[in-house]
């Protein structure tokens, strides 16, 4: 489980580097033991290493020296503190600069162990979002889909499949899941990727001035009209043109958008003189859009139309493993955006992002990554500077209450409910079945009953 995970050790007590270095290469670490921190600064230079195991009191150079360092030129690099001068006070002040953890001399092994499995874990998603980070700049440009789920990993086979293509498409799902990523991923992985990609909100804008900015206008077709303007269809020419929230076109935008979708002309308001276009249309929305049309609020013909290629975006909540990725990303994006150092998040807070319901999905985990990274003092972000709402279990159930609809089906709810609860314990135990039937006070067996009943697969 711990292959190719480096871990570099360092004290200058040569008996613990020798014990420390074959009960770590025992467990499966790749390890490298120095005796000189000076030493393991420059091999940290040099080579690719995974985590940091430091002695506290060394001579020249001490545990909290090579924390700084660390955290500075490494970010990504959880480190573990161990020394046989252990306080209460060095033990704060290590967790406020930024260590992972902090170990007492003597230990045990499975304390020693236990705690690097959980900073490895934390090393591997770093990792991993860097190897996509990689990936994803080369197939898809700056614009990056974060993730490792069955979930994501289905949708960008679609949009590998889709974008060679000229069909329209249809992106469907919750508010902030990332359907605009989705729609740029496809233009830039697209034949069209060199053309402009033109984005716009259907629901921002009212239906007069929606039509003048889809279809452009002549001038003076209307009071305000000095010159003539060429709208989104005009300026996405070639390229790809993403309509946001389809559902709230008016009626009479609906016919001159299928208009355009049979036949790649339209006339600018005001105007008699029919111009083509050659554009690809990525259409999304967070409502029902069938539904809408057995309403009659959405034209059937312009649904299909539209409903060409269809990708359903998943809610956070069901690709619950790629949250840490999710947080190495957005901690790296707002560290730059506000020229501050990056900080990192103890297991027990990642545990508490990995459980929460995430009712505004990839967009709220953002704005929560962000507000922590700007307001929270220290280098290590913990469950205490989580906003209320995410570490209140009470204000969660009584959120989650709230959101249910007054109809519904009691029973398969109920399971539901159940079923959360269950994964919430298996992410704030490290998925050890033992320790979430205990969270839950339940037995080993009935655990086992319930994973087996919800399909729920544990580590």
């Amino acid at each position: 489980m711990n292959d190719n995970m480096h871990v570099l050790i360092i004290d200058d007590e040569t008996n613990y580097l020798l014990v420390l270095e074959t009960v770590l290469s025992d467990a499966g670490y790749t390890v490298t033991a120095l005796n000189d921190p000076e030493t393991a600064l420059a091999f940290l230079e040099e080579s690719d290493v995974d985590i940091v195991v430091t002695d506290m009191k060394m001579p020249g150079i001490s545990g909290y020296d090579v924390l700084e360092r660390v955290k500075k030129n490494w970010p990504h690099i959880p480190v573990l503190i161990m020394t046989a001068f252990g306080s209460i006070e060095s033990a704060v002040t290590a967790i406020k600069y930024g260590a992972f953890n902090y170990i007492t001399k003597p230990f045990a092994n499975e304390e020693l162990l236990l705690s690097l499995q959980n900073a490895a874990e934390l090393a591997k998603a770093h990792r991993q979002y860097r190897l996509l980070q990689e990936n994803f700049e080369e197939r898809y440009g700056r614009h990056q889909i974060v993730g490792r789920s069955c979930e994501i990993r289905g949708v960008l086979k679609l949009v590998e499949r889709a974008a060679p293509s000229k069909a329209t498409v249809l992106i469907t799902g919750e508010s902030g899941t990332g359907k605009e990523l989705v729609a740029r991923a496809i233009h830039f992985a697209s034949p069209r990727g060199q053309a402009p990609f033109v984005s716009v909100n259907c629901m921002a804008l009212n239906p007069g001035v929606l039509e003048s900015e889809l279809f452009g206008h002549e001038k003076g077709s209307f009071t305000g009209a000095v010159a003539m303007h060429r709208g989104l269809f005009e300026q996405a020419d070639g390229g790809t043109l993403f309509l946001d929230e389809i559902a709230e076109l008016s009626p009479e935008l609906q016919v001159k958008l299928l208009r355009v979708l049979q036949e790649r002309r339209f006339e600018r308001v005001g105007g008699t003189e029919e111009i083509s276009v050659n554009i690809r249309v990525v259409a999304a929305t967070n409502k029902d859009l069938k539904q809408y049309v057995d309403e009659g609020r959405f034209r059937e013909d312009l649904y299909y139309r539209l409903n060409v290629v269809h990708i359903q975006v998943p809610p956070l909540r069901e690709r619950r493993e790629d949250i840490p990725l999710l947080v190495a990303h957005f901690i790296e994006k707002a560290a730059k955006d506000n020229g501050i150092e990056p900080k990192t998040f103890s297991m027990d807070a990642l545990n508490y992002l990995s459980g929460y319901e995430w009712p505004g999905n990839i967009r709220q985990l953002q704005n929560v990554i962000e507000s922590c990274m700007v307001l929270v003092p220290g280098n290590q972000i913990t469950v205490e500077d989580l906003p209320a709402a995410i570490k209140d279990e009470e204000s969660q159930f009584k959120s989650a209450v709230d959101l249910l609809p007054v109809q519904l089906d009691l029973a398969k709810t109920l399971d539901g409910i159940e079923a959360a609860v269950i994964r919430r314990a298996l992410v704030r135990s490290d998925f050890i079945q033992a320790k979430a039937a205990e969270l839950l006070g339940m037995s080993k067996s009935l655990m086992q009953y319930k994973l087996k009943k919800y399909g729920i697969i544990g580590h």
